[in-house]
């Protein structure tokens, strides 16, 4: 007997049907927005993750070397590889390039509650533009993706950022000093609310800050008032300031701004973030992690030899998602749904199959006994796939030209001539034949 590895899960169809529900709410609700599906790889280069996180990265990377001699990883994210798509075709791109796409992804590190080492991603990314409205508009996806799901304002908040404010505060508090660490710094804001005040204020320091300006810096972050901290900072403050202001603007035009609060505490770890980011969080605090995040990242295409083309996206999580959706009570019911179970008894196959092939051209989901089992074996495999509707066709029922139509919650049964089943209705029931 094997035992599945650490960090990885198995679905079955109860559970797979819940998350199918899912995915299918957050991929329609992206394609209302017009974003198009694309397919990617399971591997990717390893330096290309080395190039855009660091060495660091390797440690929670599967990477190995190919019997080609080549360093692949399983990818651990999707953003360098749509970035290096956009790359590929950019000239015959036409701009903005909108596109979805849900898919797993590897990531070797502890495993904790919403958090795998195989895990899935619904990536919404949209490249060309860098107009606030774009930013606006995956937040408004996300929004309406959750609001579809049945979540409601007093179930999540998104807490939003600017990563240019937290840089052009750093470079004012320093005096644009060079020996200052902008990104391990920025990473340790990322680490704020994870780890213990004093082992902040260490990360900060070992970015180059002196003790008092991790004070003043924390100090400045904690405050949601736009106009102090554009008095405060440098000019690249104050243009931030006011992008931030212009992409808050667009998401209340788009109606979801009551789910967006201000949090210059939300950094987003990765280095490739540039302006506008968020984080997606429980409302009430059950869920004590981060559901998903996402933001703009403007010189990722350029960093890949493209042309400057400004991005933004996000990218939901289904781990951490149904841990957000189980709390609030609106995850989907994890069963089986079948609404035909075509039981059989004596030589009806071609009579049972013949009504089978027209529910199903009806887009019904409909089973046919196919194990040649009793009456009563038939009847406990109906009630354990929760079919709706059983349809018995028997020999003693056909030599009257009838088939017997069962309501599996009521109990309730009924015959009706052969041929006139299904007849003009797509999802004959019960209640339709009786």
């Amino acid at each position: 007997m094997y035992d599945r590895l650490k960090g990885f899960r198995d679905f079955y169809p109860p559970e797979m049907t819940a998350r199918r529900q899912v995915i299918d709410i957050l991929e329609t609700t992206a394609t209302q927005y017009g974003f198009r599906e694309v397919g990617t790889p399971t591997l990717e280069q390893t330096q290309m993750y080395v190039d855009k996180s660091g060495e660091g990265i390797e440690e929670e990377l599967y990477a190995f070397s190919d019997d080609g001699g080549r360093d692949v990883t399983l990818i651990p994210e999707l953003t360098p590889t749509v970035a290096r798509m956009v790359v590929d075709k950019q000239q015959a791109l036409s701009k903005p390039i909108k596109w979805v796409s849900t898919r797993p992804f590897w990531r070797y590190e502890q495993v904790q509650q919403g958090r795998f080492r195989e895990f899935y991603q619904t990536n919404v990314d949209i490249f060309g533009t860098a107009d606030p409205i774009a930013d606006a508009e995956i937040l408004a996806f996300a929004a309406d993706a959750l609001r579809n799901l049945g979540l409601t304002a007093s179930d999540f908040e998104f807490r939003v950022s600017h990563r240019d404010i937290l840089s052009g505060l750093l470079a004012s508090i320093t005096n644009d000093d060079a020996d200052i660490d902008i990104r391990a710094a920025i990473r340790a804001v990322d680490k704020r609310a994870k780890i213990e005040q004093a082992e902040y204020h260490g990360l900060l320091t070992d970015a180059g800050l002196s003790y008092d300006q991790a004070q003043s810096f924390d100090d400045l972050l904690t405050t949601a008032d736009l106009d102090e901290i554009a008095t405060v900072g440098n000019d690249t403050v104050t243009t931030a300031v006011q992008n931030l202001r212009s992409v808050l603007a667009a998401v209340d035009d788009l109606g979801v701004g009551e789910f967006c609060d201000i949090s210059l505490t939300t950094a987003r770890g990765l280095d490739y973030y540039t302006g506008v980011v968020f984080e997606c969080f429980d409302a009430t605090g059950e869920v004590s992690r981060s559901v998903f995040g996402g933001g703009r990242y403007d010189n990722l295409i350029e960093s890949f030899g493209g042309q400057p083309t400004p991005a933004v996206g996000v990218a939901p999580g289904l781990a951490p998602l149904s841990l957000l959706c189980q709390r609030a009570g609106v995850w989907p019911t994890e069963e089986l749904t079948t609404d035909y179970y075509i039981l059989t008894v004596g030589d009806t196959r071609s009579v049972a199959t013949r009504i089978a092939r027209e529910l199903r051209v009806s887009k019904n989901t409909v089973e046919i006994d196919i194990a040649d089992r009793s009456f009563g074996a038939q009847m406990g495999y109906a009630d354990s796939i929760n079919a709706e509707t059983v349809i018995i066709v028997g020999e003693r029922d056909l030599e009257n030209d009838e088939i017997t139509i069962k309501d599996m919650n009521s109990g309730d049964q009924t015959t009706v001539p052969v041929e006139a089943f299904p007849g003009d209705h797509d999802a004959p029931t019960y209640e339709d034949v009786v």
